[in-house]
């Protein structure tokens, strides 16, 4: 039977993570074997090895040791010293007995021959031999490049020979004793077993012995790396080379305290090759069978699994359409399908019944409809509304559209309906709609019971859709709220109200929340007219002395009062007129020629006729109060210099009267602060700090020149009493005044 492909879906990606798993344990298994077999392996041949080592050291420890033991006895040094002729016949065979006697304790079948170097003969094999001066200078460089080293190796064309001078223990060498260790002897004496590879090495890692063919050495460099690698590492232990093929050599080591001489064989790939072959065999057998296995276990679970599948394709099966194998697919598409459908349907109904609702609320809120259609529209868009309901109606416009994506006003509007949407409840209002090109409109209602808790959610709801405004799209909008009304056939003359409460805030303020209610109720009494005199000090000193920074610090707040306090378009206009009168006059002070200038002579019209508070501050700012300031400025630094000096020559002629920036400010016709900003900038001080300094220095110069008493000229220098002119001079002087004239009469 032919399987969907579902089924496949499960069974061959189950079946591919258990080969993974199998092959992964597998090979688990197989390494760790592996690793363990070559250290079994690896530890045999670390101890043959260290066999090796120790019994060719105890052999040639036994010939050293025999060498100098003789070299200690009267008769070598009788002997050594003896021309050895044939009238020498009792030394000579004295010294081939020694000779013999040595060669019983070391190895079998070495060569010995003893060197005198002072007679210039030799004796091996029985035989004495004459020496030429060549033969005696050569063996005497030998041991010069030893630096004084009794023992020298050194590899001969058929083994290893140990040259070793005598006596052991002096500097000067008489004798030398020579031993030959052919390769036949090492090999009987080492007991390597066959195909067994042992390197000897000495200290610079050069062989002194090898037991393979040359195709089988190891490299003078790889040689010469184990010689490096050991020296610093335990006595015994292996080494990764790498191999000329690319591949990786593990030689095992024992290194001799006693001649630094390294004892190397290489670990055999076949006998490891050999150990692993059963486990290889078991492995496979094993993962053989356990494959087969898990082929049957997958595809008894994806048989399980697919089962869910056919039965709902069966139920969602249409008999006019042929089944597919792809289950999934098919069940996904046919589900799509419904979902989509559904989706349709529904945004039909919900596309056509904003439209519907959104007209409904227009043409309520322009009284184009009937009281009959209004019930019937209420109750079919679901409004629960009845006989004792209260209407609201709440109108937004733009101030300021911002200078971001917003900045167009129609989509600002848009956005500002979406906003109500949001912040008020829809089972406070009925649904938000743009009522022109610039005004959002929202008819809410509630129980009669509930207006007064109505109009503090008003203003709440109000304030966030400001704030919300400002902060997202950097735009400002106000609110105009209607008076409560009862019958749902007046919300055109409600929305009407609410437009002649936006109207009011074009006076008042942007960003304002104004409450129709507020501003129809009358003043019985005379109103009281609020304008801000210290503000507007402030602002003209800031002119008079071209600070344009301290200008625009005072401007802002100036006109934010003039906005706050004024409740009414009326007290607006009269506090805008008086600000202009104002700086008409100070500009004719000052010299100034800004507002009666031709531009500037529709000044009033302009700013009684606009309608938005950021446009009056704009021509107040750059098209008065900046021109008026840059103006200033080019007079400004001859006038500060001239006033400054007018005060500090006050000071010196009249510094023993009562002085005060107030009273000089009447003198001059400036105020206190204009004066006290020029003295500081031009004095780089304070005008009391300057009067006080003046006043000492007159103090100073009548402790000196005159007897006056300090009671008299404390009085006569303005002080209320004599501790307080004491004080200051000594605050500033660090001493007292008796103290300071006494000083300097001393002098």
């Amino acid at each position: 039977m032919r399987k969907s492909r579902t089924f496949y879906n499960i069974f061959i990606p189950v079946l591919l993570l258990s080969v993974g798993i199998v092959i992964g344990f597998g090979s688990y298994i197989y390494i760790s074997t592996t690793n363990s077999v070559v250290d079994r392996v690896g530890d045999g041949q670390q101890s043959l090895i260290t066999q090796i080592r120790n019994t060719l050291e105890q052999k040639i420890q036994t010939i050293e040791y025999a060498f100098a033991t003789y070299s200690t006895t009267p008769s070598f040094r009788s002997v050594i010293n003896s021309p050895m002729t044939e009238q020498q016949f009792e030394a000579y065979r004295e010294l081939r007995s020694q000779l013999g006697y040595i060669a019983t304790m070391g190895l079998e079948g070495v060569q010995y021959t003893l060197v005198s170097l002072q007679q210039k003969w030799s004796l091996s094999n029985g035989t004495v031999f004459r020496l030429t001066s060549e033969e005696t200078e050569e063996f005497q460089n030998q041991f010069a490049k030893q630096e004084g080293s009794g023992l020298y190796w050194t590899k001969t064309a058929d083994g290893i020979r140990l040259l070793q001078g005598l006596p052991a223990h002096s500097k000067k060498k008489q004798a030398v004793a020579l031993s030959d260790l052919s390769l036949q002897t090492l090999n009987r004496s080492l007991l390597v077993k066959p195909n067994t590879s042992i390197y000897i090495l000495n200290r610079q890692g050069e062989p002194l012995y090898t037991t393979r063919s040359d195709q089988e050495q190891l490299s003078n460099q790889q040689m010469k790396l184990i010689s490096e690698r050991t020296v610093k590492q335990a006595q015994t232990g292996q080494l990764e080379l790498p191999g000329t093929a690319g591949d990786k050599i593990i030689a095992l080591y024992a290194r001799s305290d006693y001649n630094s001489w390294t004892y190397v064989t290489l670990l055999d790939p076949k006998e490891v090759s050999g150990a692993l072959m059963p486990i290889r065999i078991g492995l496979f057998v094993m993962g053989i069978v356990i494959m087969a296995l898990m082929v049957i276990i997958t595809y008894m679970i994806s048989i399980y699994l697919t089962k869910p599948f056919r039965k709902i394709q069966k139920s969602l099966a249409d008999a006019s359409k042929p089944m597919v194998k792809d289950e999934v697919d098919w069940i996904i598409q046919s589900i799509d399908s419904i979902v989509s459908e559904k989706k349709d349907l529904e945004q039909l109904i919900q596309l056509e019944k904003p439209k519907l609702e959104s007209q409904f609320v227009l043409n309520l809120l322009q009284n184009r409809l009937t009281r009959e259609e209004v019930e019937k529209n209420l109750e079919r868009f679901g409004y629960n509304i009845d006989s004792s309901s209260v209407f609201i109606t709440m109108l937004i416009q733009v101030d300021r559209c911002g200078e971001g994506s917003l900045s167009d006003k129609d989509v600002l509007l848009l956005t500002v309906n979406q906003l109500v949407q949001e912040i008020i409840p829809a089972t406070e209002r009925m649904l938000p709609v743009v009522l022109n090109e610039r005004t959002q409109a929202t008819l809410l209602f509630c129980s009669s019971d509930k207006v007064a808790e109505m109009r503090n959610l008003i203003s709440q709801y109000a304030k966030k859709m400001i704030i919300s405004s400002r902060d997202y799209w950097n735009a400002s909008v106000s609110v105009g709220v209607s008076a409560p009304y009862e019958d749902l056939m007046n919300s055109r003359e409600a929305c009407a109200m609410s437009l002649e409460a936006l109207y009011q805030r074009l006076k008042l303020g942007k960003e304002s929340v104004i409450f129709y209610e507020d501003i129809s109720r009358g003043n019985t009494g005379p109103t009281l007219l609020h304008y801000p005199k210290d503000l507007e000090s402030q602002l003209f000193d800031a002119i008079r002395l071209g600070d344009k920074d301290e200008a625009t610090r005072t401007l802002y707040p100036l006109l934010a009062d003039m906005m706050k306090h004024s409740q009414n378009p009326m007290n607006l206009e009269i506090t805008l007129i008086r600000f202009v009168n104002n700086l008409i006059h100070l500009e004719q002070l000052i010299g100034a020629e800004v507002l009666l200038t031709q531009s500037n002579a529709t000044l009033y019209q302009r700013l009684l006729n606009t309608l938005n508070p950021e446009e009056i501050e704009h021509i107040l700012v750059h098209e008065v109060i900046y021109p008026m300031v840059v103006s200033m400025q080019e007079k400004a630094n001859h006038q500060f210099r001239s006033v400054a000096d007018q005060i500090a020559a006050i000071v010196r002629t009249e510094y023993d009267q009562d002085l005060s920036l107030e009273s000089i400010s009447e003198r001059l016709h400036y105020t206190p602060n204009y004066l006290s900003s020029i003295f500081r900038k031009e004095y780089g001080m304070t005008f009391s700090d300057y009067l006080m300094g003046f006043r000492l220095e007159v103090a100073r110069k009548w402790l000196v020149d005159t007897d006056m008493p300090i009671k008299d000229i404390a009085e006569r220098l303005g002080y209320q009493n004599s501790q307080n002119f004491i004080r200051s001079f000594r605050k500033k002087e660090h001493v007292t005044p008796g103290a300071y004239r006494k000083m300097k009469l001393e002098l």
